[in-house]
Formats: C-alpha cells, sequence, structure tokens
C-alpha cells in the first residue's frame, strides 16, 4: 500500500498496527468472519460484540445539505451505522438475540442536531420494523449523544451490536475448501425490501471517493469537510449528473449500505451446511475474504463490471485497479462461498426471493503455501493479494 491514493488520504486500509492487540484478542474459531467468544455460564452457546459506523460518508451527507438546504441529505446515516453492525454479526450464522445501541458525535455549531437526531431516530424506528418481518429481531438499548466541537468538525455516527449463537450453528468458516464455487452478492439497486436503491460503495473507501470526486471549491467553502493540507481534487459538484448513474453524484456516494442480514439469514435456512463461507466486503473491498479459511487461494475470474461510481473514482483520482479493488467493493457487497452443486440455487434463491441480483464470480483453491490469497482476473488486470 505504500504510496496509495488511499494511504497518502490518511487511511490505511491493511489496518497495519491492530496486531498490538493480538494478544488481547481470544475467540474460539480462528478462521470465522468475526471473532466468537465462549458465553459465560451458557454451555454451547458463544457470542459476538461488534463495533463500526458509517465512516467518513457522513461528511459527504453533511456537503450534500449545506449545498441543498434539504435535510433529506442526512437521510441514509442510520442504515449505514446499523448495515455496518449486523451485516458483520449474520456473516457467522443466526444469532439467537441481537442488542444494538448508537453512538452520535455532533459538532452543533455547523451541524443541525435537533434535525439529524430526529432523522436518526426515525430511520432506525423503520429499519428494526423492517427486519422484524424477517424475524430479526433487534433490541435497541439505547446509545448516546455527545457534543464535540473540539474534536468532530461535523458528525460521526456508529454503533456497536452484542448476538449469541448456538456453537453448534456457528459457520467457522473451516469448512471453506478447494472447489467451493464463490457467488457474489450486488451491493446496489433496489431489494425487495427496500423503501429506495442502495448504494454500490456502501459505507468503505469514501474518503478516497470524495476527495477524488468532488471540486476543491466544496472544500474551500466548507473547511470544516477536509483534512489539514489536503483537498478536493474532483470535477463534480454536489449537485451534478452523469450518464450511467441515476441522480446527483451527491445522491449515489451517498445512497444507503444494504441491510445484508435478511438475505444472510435467508440462505443459511435455506441452505445450511451447503454454506461455507460468507464474507461481507466491507473494508479491505475484494481482499475481505482473507480472513475467512484456511490456505485458501480465492480466484475471482469472473467479477461483473463494477458501476459507474467506480469507474468514476479511478479516472478522476487516477487510482490503480490494483487499489481500487482493496479498496472497494467494486459492486459485489458480499461474497459467498458455497458447495458448487448449490450454486445455482443459491443465485436462484437471492433474485427469486429478494431481488438482489448475484453472480458466480470465481472459486476456491487450494493455496501453495498454506496462506490465505486471493487472485482476481479482471479486465483490466490480474491482482494477487495480499500484495
Amino acid at each position: 500500500m505504500a504510496g496509495s491514493e488511499y494511504e497518502r488520504l490518511g487511511v490505511d486500509v491493511q489496518k497495519k498496527g491492530i496486531e498490538a492487540f493480538k494478544d488481547a484478542r481470544t475467540g474460539l474459531y480462528q478462521h470465522a468472519f468475526c471473532t466468537i467468544h465462549p458465553y459465560p455460564g451458557r454451555p454451547g452457546y458463544g457470542f459476538v460484540h461488534h463495533a463500526d459506523g458509517a465512516g467518513s460518508k457522513s461528511v459527504q451527507n453533511y456537503l450534500n445539505w449545506k449545498e441543498t438546504g434539504d435535510f433529506k441529505a442526512f437521510e441514509g446515516i442510520a442504515q449505514d451505522t446499523l448495515a455496518m453492525n449486523i451485516g458483520d454479526v449474520f456473516c457467522v450464522g443466526r444469532p439467537e438475540f441481537l442488542s444494538f445501541i448508537d453512538y452520535v458525535a455532533i459538532n452543533r455549531l455547523p451541524v443541525p442536531k435537533a434535525e439529524v437526531l430526529q432523522i436518526l431516530a426515525r430511520e432506525y424506528a423503520g429499519l428494526f420494523e423492517m427486519l422484524r418481518g424477517f424475524g430479526i429481531d433487534v433490541v435497541f438499548a439505547g446509545g448516546e449523544t455527545a457534543d464535540l466541537p473540539d474534536q468532530v468538525r461535523t458528525l460521526d455516527s456508529v454503533g456497536a451490536v452484542f448476538a449469541d449463537y448456538k456453537l453448534a450453528d456457528i459457520i467457522t468458516g473451516e469448512d471453506i475448501r478447494a472447489g467451493d464455487a464463490i457467488i457474489g452478492i450486488s451491493s446496489g439497486g433496489q431489494a425487495k425490501y427496500e423503501k429506495r436503491p442502495a448504494g454500490a460503495i456502501m459505507s468503505n473507501g469514501l474518503t478516497l471517493a470524495r476527495h477524488c470526486l468532488m471540486r476543491e471549491e466544496h472544500g474551500e467553502k466548507y473547511p470544516e469537510i477536509l483534512q489539514r493540507g489536503k483537498r478536493y481534487t474532483g470535477s463534480f459538484c454536489v449537485t451534478d449528473r452523469v450518464e450511467g448513474i441515476e441522480g446527483t453524484i451527491g445522491e449515489e456516494i451517498t445512497r444507503p449500505t444494504r441491510l445484508f442480514a435478511p438475505i444472510f439469514k435467508g440462505l443459511v435456512e435455506e441452505f445450511g451446511t451447503a454454506v461455507h463461507g460468507i464474507v461481507y466486503n466491507t473494508g479491505g473491498g475484494h481482499t475481505k475474504c482473507l480472513r475467512v479459511g484456511k490456505g485458501i487461494l480465492y480466484v475471482k475470474d469472473s467479477l461483473p463490471d463494477p458501476p459507474m461510481i467506480f469507474r468514476l473514482v479511478q479516472q478522476h483520482g487516477n487510482v490503480s485497479w490494483e487499489e481500487m479493488h482493496e479498496d472497494f467493493n467494486m459492486g459485489v457487497g458480499a461474497d459467498l462461498q458455497v458447495d458448487p452443486g448449490a450454486a445455482g440455487e443459491v443465485m436462484d434463491y437471492v433474485w427469486e426471493e429478494f431481488g438482489v441480483a448475484s453472480s458466480r464470480i470465481g472459486s476456491c483453491e487450494s493455496s501453495e503455501d498454506g496462506a490465505n490469497r486471493a487472485r482476481l482476473i479482471t479486465r483490466y488486470g490480474t491482482f494477487d493479494y495480499p500484495r
């Protein structure tokens, strides 16, 4: 990653330094997507604690509001925050219990705090109601709001989720094997259960996307959206429109992250042990698969064409395609590693039940050195990860 566009903006997609916490973390399954802990006093049960948020995407929400004056620009932040949490916990199976808390840090000097909190509360209520329709009962255990004008220049929305499971039902990642089919599920478009289309970009890579796409004048006009010493270098205003994108550039960047939990839950219930792994392609994009399984070479040789938003970032930011596939999901929000005999039925099920596109994007092989590897064979080149 040395010299990457993302790193120059101060973001480390490889998260170097977290190895310092290695000895502090203990888990039952070393090849699962999430760290699963034994549940004290409940033999046969485990739990996951996970925290994540909307990231710098909320800065674009803020910019959209400043440029349009429409408070609807803040819609989607709650869904981003919730999706980035419960998407992960459903990658290891179907929880028996779920609770969620949120934390919103706001600089109330530039940000309309009351209006933003009203939008977040209304959106969370609607999302929890929708999830209950799929048998996903999320206990909203409250949260915290903090006014931090010295620390936060606009706003930051994060959450944390607690989930418990029967250990016998955990997707450990240890069943991923050579010959498995890799099914990619689209991050964009509108699912049957969504009120509006989800954003292909989800909630990762937004620092890079914003700086590559938005015009320098935006940063000059609103210095609170810029890092010190950095500037926007793009060609677009918030309200610009581009062929191949429905709506404005500002709207496209902030479309909400899909809640994959109903899809993941349905797949586990419908196909059981034929689903060997579920990978939510958040931070790390198409290299996220490296965290699951053991000794697997993930060969992705049939990736769909990336949606227009990614092509714009690559072109206007002069970002290498190798880095693009590491920073972004490129339109594939989740990977499934499944029994090859079930691949066709899995894709049919995702479309017929949820109205979400999917395709077979590759297969699993055994890696030569026993470490997890990923090889992407694309029209833009062949890329091997880790780099």
